[in-house]
């Protein structure tokens, strides 16, 4: 068998971390200390769409609230309860949930505010062209060429 096939069964929890943490620029990239990523369709040659196990300590967050234009996405919570804030309100997630962004839909993140660590599965597209809004935050976000984030404050200028 050759060295470049993707596996065919993995333990997810044995899964790599990314290396990085967050692709936010500063002071954003900070705020994301407490989640670590496992990049799990990577690992599979999943191009249309990415699956992450990730695990956010206690006082994490997953994401700044955001919006995609045009990338769907999905959590399920394997371990802990976190709490889902939307521009819409709050709903406390525990094992068994899950919940689905459509795109265009509501501004969203997972917190987590107890004193164990939360896991979860999350799941979205990667359409190209997608913007991200974060209503609270003076930051936007274009998936580029090449899948990667572009990131600008709200009146288009670089970090």
């Amino acid at each position: 068998m050759s060295q470049d096939l993707p596996p065919l069964a993995i333990v997810a929890a044995e899964a790599a971390p990314r290396t990085r943490r967050s692709n936010y620029p500063e002071p954003f990239f900070s705020r994301m200390a407490g989640r670590e990523k496992r990049p799990l369709g990577d690992l599979f040659g999943l191009g249309n769409f990415g699956v992450n196990l990730t695990r956010l300590s206690p006082g994490g967050e997953t994401a700044l609230l955001h919006r995609h234009s045009r990338q769907d996405e999905f959590v399920y919570i394997l371990q802990g309860e976190a709490v889902l804030v939307t521009d819409r309100g709050e709903a406390v997630l525990t094992p068994g949930m899950c919940a689905g962004f459509p795109a265009g839909g509501v501004a969203h993140q997972l917190l987590n505010r107890s004193e164990a660590d939360v896991v979860y599965l999350e799941i979205g597209d990667r359409t190209p062209g997608d913007e991200v809004s974060y209503p609270e935050d003076d930051i936007q976000a274009v998936f580029g060429e090449g899948g990667k984030w572009d990131f600008t404050r709200k009146d288009g200028t670089p970090y």
